[in-house]
């Protein structure tokens, strides 16, 4: 009867760890419910992006199908930028050249971080490419660190960078 009963409750503890495991497996590979733009918008360190995107009308190109990996600044990245540029920037009549900026920041494609760090040039949805440096510590794009990469959307990934990218002329 004892052997009975232990099998019972093996069998009973084996059943619960691989259903565990199994809904842990199920979770880790879910694709994320919110895009890039929600992302951003639900973390503090991008409030000026998300400000800017919303200024540029590129709303609805990151809230869309993709895929697109965002080469996000922080709030401190922008704070980096000469006194008085960004609120240029934000201005109506410079519309263009705020969008210009912010898809110098959008890559084609959900790039991950391994991935990231074997591109070279990688072309941008504003034209223009960036030059992507690696080495085993760290991460570069135009000489912008790499502070946390891989963070997913439902329509791309996210990597964060201390600096805001300026496009060349």
């Amino acid at each position: 009867m004892k052997t009975v009963q232990r099998f019972i409750s093996y069998s009973l503890s084996a059943l619960f760890l691989l259903t565990l495991s199994g809904l842990a497996v199920a979770t880790h590979h879910e694709k994320p419910k919110i895009n890039l733009v929600e992302v951003a918008a639900n973390n503090d360190d991008f409030q000026t992006l998300v400000m800017a995107i919303r200024a540029s009308d590129l709303s609805g190109t990151l809230e869309g199908k993709g895929p697109f990996t965002v080469l996000a600044p922080t709030d401190d990245a922008f704070n980096k930028l000469p006194e008085g540029a960004l609120a240029e920037l934000l201005k109506p009549e410079n519309k263009e050249q705020l969008q210009a900026l912010l898809k110098y920041h959008v890559l084609p494609g959900a790039i991950s971080s391994k991935e990231v760090g074997m591109l070279k040039l990688p072309k941008t949805l504003q034209g223009g490419t960036v030059t992507i440096e690696s080495s085993e510590n760290s991460v570069t794009i135009n000489g912008a660190k790499v502070i946390t990469g891989g963070i997913e959307a439902s329509n791309g990934i996210i990597h964060i960078i201390d600096t805001v990218l300026i496009p060349k002329e």
